[in-house]
């Protein structure tokens, strides 16, 4: 976890004691300020640090929680800046107040002399050069020190939504691709079992065996590579079934070490192929399989036979605008899906950096 997020999220679990960690902070800071020698002594230094803490702490309160705060929801900004001159009049002229009749009496030497309320509260020049100046000093940094944080509390916010809408939005996309596969299985056995195969009961027990994978196994973001790899070999016998030798299947894959993708987007690549080339081929279909893995570079390459316009009708197909779809969420930036179509060929090539 980076620095800055421990700090925050410490700030926002235990606002109280970051309070008081910050306040220390600036009390040890300025803590040898006071070079005067008048005020050496130990009980005047005290009284000094106190006031000085106290204007400070209302200075630094009144701009980081009325002021901000004001000046990001308003549209009326001479409003805001009214309410900023009129409080930092009101906390200059009480910082004066406090010297004065406070502090003045508790480490000067009477006798000495005094000014009045009225000349107090119309010394302008004075009460912005210096008590403004004094009651602002690390006001400025403090509200600094909370806008970042705040910022930045609203930022990975922000983010965590867009990660929750990206998870809900690629379920809503896998619930749209399992029903999907399951339904062109389906087909399969039935077909099956209108002509009394003798190898239903094996389909049967081959789509278990997938089902057990996609509803139980691959409910995370990611899962091994390899799974997926046992994943489309039960798949490919399982619809060698619905085939005669007509049928050519090739399935080559070379991994230099396991790794981890999004879960079922090769098996609707493979499954798009027999969708749109095997089934509808009457010729002699064949469905070339690649998958080389070597540095975390997966490239996965399906090449299908075709007859007439059937690639120009399987691009626009739910299951490639999924994959397309999924492919954004999971790996923005970090992906390439290629479709290429030529001589009754077609061909998809998925290229992944994990």
């Amino acid at each position: 976890m980076p620095l800055i997020e421990k700090i925050v999220k410490f700030s926002l679990t235990h606002r109280f004691h970051s309070h008081v960690i910050f306040w220390l902070t600036v009390a040890l800071v300025f803590m040898n300020r006071y070079d005067i020698e008048e005020y050496k002594e130990l009980d005047k230094i005290f009284y000094r640090h106190v006031y000085y803490m106290s204007v400070t702490m209302l200075a630094s309160y009144f701009l980081a929680y009325i002021i901000i705060p004001k000046l990001m929801r308003s549209k009326n900004y001479s409003e805001v800046i009214c309410y900023f001159i009129g409080g930092s009049y009101l906390i200059s002229v009480c910082s004066r107040l406090a010297v004065i009749y406070l502090l003045e009496p508790l480490i000067r030497t009477a006798p000495f002399s005094q000014e009045s309320i009225g000349q107090i509260l119309t010394d302008l020049p004075k009460l912005i050069t210096h008590y403004f100046a004094l009651s602002f000093s690390t006001a400025w940094v403090f509200a600094f020190v909370k806008l970042i944080r705040d910022q930045y509390v609203v930022q990975q916010r922000s983010l965590a939504l867009e990660k929750e809408k990206a998870e809900t939005e690629l379920k809503a996309l896998r619930s749209q691709l399992n029903p999907h596969f399951l339904f062109n299985t389906l087909n399969n056995i039935y077909s099956l079992s209108l002509m009394n195969s003798p190898v239903t009961s094996k389909s049967i027990a081959g789509l278990a065996e997938i089902l057990d994978y996609v509803l139980y196994r691959c409910n995370t973001v990611y899962v091994p590579l390899s799974g997926e790899i046992k994943l489309i070999e039960n798949y490919l016998v399982l619809e060698a079934l619905r085939y005669d030798e007509r049928l050519s299947i090739n399935f080559d894959h070379v991994m230099d070490k396991d790794a981890v993708i999004a879960p079922l987007i090769l098996l609707s690549l493979v499954e798009n192929a027999f969708k749109h080339g095997a089934s509808t081929d009457a010729g002699s279909p064949f469905i070339a399989i690649n998958l080389n893995l070597q540095h975390n570079s997966l490239s996965f390459k399906v090449r299908n036979s075709t007859i007439g316009e059937t690639a120009e009708v399987n691009v626009n197909g739910i299951g490639l605008n999924n994959i397309s779809r999924q492919l954004e969420l999971v790996y923005p930036s970090r992906y390439e899906l290629n479709i290429q179509s030529s001589h009754n060929i077609y061909e998809v090539e998925l290229k992944i950096e994990l």
